[in-house]
């Protein structure tokens, strides 16, 4: 038996990255998970709810992206690069992650910025905690971990999305040698 709800949440995750959050209706929903417009609303109240379940499992990935990225074995940096640049690649490849990145830019819709909101703070944490780790082990100094932690997923951010806009893309290689040369310099012991 098909569980209706994840048809649901499937089918309007296939209208928010085929058409944007502001343009889905419960109708497309319904008509492309072959459903009646009120089965949705027997397990959404509205297309806001709706969608933050879409979204939620979204940071789910992400998180599940950045924590795979890290092995034991290696120091913090790589392990950091390796979860940043995953991450960021997983959210250029993601049609959902693409169109809430656009709509948010474009449109300025509330929902959606709440969303970029949530897939910021989830990766922020994530490199928070990091921060954490390594300054607990000593493999870096002391430093405020919200500041930094902010500072190296917008730095990330721009080498890998706003560079591209007026450059040649850079290799994970090259945006691994920035990030060492810029921030880890600072942050070792």
């Amino acid at each position: 038996m098909i569980d209706r709800k994840q048809n649901i949440i499937e089918a309007a995750a296939k209208s928010f990255s085929l058409f944007g959050y502001k343009a889905t209706t419960m109708d497309q929903v319904a008509k492309i998970a072959n459903v009646g417009k009120g089965t949705i609303y027997t397990f959404f109240d509205n297309k806001e709810e709706l969608f933050r379940e879409i979204v939620t499992d979204l940071v789910r990935q992400i998180r599940y992206v950045a924590a795979d990225a890290i092995k034991e074995d290696r120091a913090f940096h790589e392990n950091l690069h390796s979860a940043l640049y995953g991450v960021l690649d997983f959210r250029k490849s993601h049609q959902l992650a693409i169109k809430i990145a656009q709509e948010g830019r474009e449109l300025n819709t509330p929902a959606v910025k709440e969303a970029s909101v949530m897939l910021e703070k989830a990766v922020i944490t994530f490199i928070k905690q990091e921060l954490q780790k390594a300054i607990e082990k000593g493999e870096i100094r002391k430093c405020n971990t919200d500041i930094t932690s902010y500072v190296m997923l917008k730095m990330y951010v721009s080498l890998v999305f706003d560079w591209e806009q007026e450059h040649e893309p850079l290799s994970k290689e090259e945006i691994a040698d920035i990030f060492e040369n810029i921030l880890m310099t600072g942050l070792k012991r």
